[in-house]
């Protein structure tokens, strides 16, 4: 991959104040600029450089592809460089239009940024803008990353890709919308879209053995999905994995993947068999129990609901063999490349900030 330097570039940013727009500039190094060229025949822009956009970035620039992205913050952008990859600071709000210039030049684009309430999708506010500047360019792929949470409450059928659609609550209706708006812009631009529509992510540094190591505290989600029966996950690394089987395919006459692991087991389940793996492999590590209030809950309703989620799908089209079928292979996983005890970061039996 050619790496190019730019110095003392600046970023462009509007912002609404007042009655107003504003450009504002801001002075920023870019030292791993990607230099686009012909001679460049795989191109990734991933709008969101979060877990899965970071996975996969690295793995397509294992291959030689040209990879950009974007965040939101300096602290993010700087982070980002940091780890080797190139990433624009970018508000989705106020798009810098010298970055959607830039975006025609990319052959491929992930979108991996959700909808906000009360606002929608943040990007497909400017639709008509995006294309004028994408028509003629050289995308040729997009992916839209979506949640099963589409599907709602199904009494625990068992949901495939055609199964109907009918989100429960505002973020789901929106993840909804956000999947016919980016196909609408695909099929606008010649070519057919593609929607994932993921389970709950996990992987290193982002699981339920890292939440037991840490000694976290649930979050208001985590308390909610207790009680359900069924709870749809996927390893991060076969969403990536997926993901590259679309880019390779041939062809591909389907839109909609489901992008869930074997096993959509019990959320209470899956943290007890974690915890058991911590205490099996740090014995001498001091787990605060969990606070009964925090499990005992009134059993709730969520955008996700009650469902099994199929993955035939992508086994049967895209011949995509998990690399971790169940959590438990997943889990074992993570734990095996946990190499820094537990102690070097936290205080035993204390809660970190």
């Amino acid at each position: 991959m050619e790496i190019g330097q730019i110095r003392g570039s600046e970023i462009c940013l509007r912002h609404r104040h007042g009655h107003g727009n504003l450009r504002r500039s801001f002075g920023i190094s870019m030292s791993t600029t990607p230099t686009l060229s012909t001679k460049s025949e795989n191109r990734m822009f991933i709008l969101g450089m979060g877990f899965v956009g970071q996975t996969l970035a690295r793995k397509l620039q294992n291959q030689g592809w040209v990879v950009s992205g974007t965040c939101t913050t300096h602290v993010k952008k700087k982070k980002l460089e940091d780890m080797g990859f190139h990433v624009h600071l970018f508000d989705a709000n106020y798009p810098d239009l010298s970055i959607l210039q830039l975006l025609r030049n990319y052959t491929h684009f992930l979108v991996s940024v959700p909808p906000v309430v009360g606002i929608g999708d943040p990007m497909l506010q400017h639709e008509e803008l995006i294309r004028s500047y994408l028509v003629n360019g050289d995308l040729r792929w997009l992916c839209y990353l979506s949640s099963t949470s589409v599907y709602g409450d199904c009494d625990g059928e068992l949901v495939d890709e055609d199964y109907p659609t009918i989100p429960e609550n505002e973020l789901a209706k929106l993840r909804l919308t956000s999947e016919q708006g980016w196909s609408s812009l695909a099929h606008h631009l010649r070519f057919s879209p593609l929607i994932f529509r993921l389970g709950g992510i996990y992987g290193p540094g982002r699981s339920a053995v890292d939440t037991i190591i840490k000694q976290k505290p649930l979050s208001e989600g985590q308390k909610r999905r207790k009680h359900q029966k069924y709870t749809s996950r996927v390893h991060v690394e076969d969403i990536c994995q997926a993901l590259m089987a679309t880019i390779y395919a041939t062809s591909s006459s389907r839109v909609v993947y489901n992008i869930v692991d074997d096993d959509p087991a019990p959320r209470e389940e899956v943290f007890e068999y974690a915890r058991k793996l911590v205490e099996k492999k740090w014995p001498d590590f001091n787990l605060q129990p969990l606070e009964q209030k925090e499990w005992l809950l009134v059993k709730t309703r969520n955008g996700r609901g009650e469902k099994r989620v199929s993955n035939a799908r992508i086994k049967n089209e895209l011949g995509v063999e998990l690399l971790y079928p169940d959590y438990r292979s997943g889990l074992q996983s993570i734990i095996d490349q946990q190499i820094e005890s537990p102690f070097d970061s936290y205080h035993i039996g204390q809660m970190p900030l």
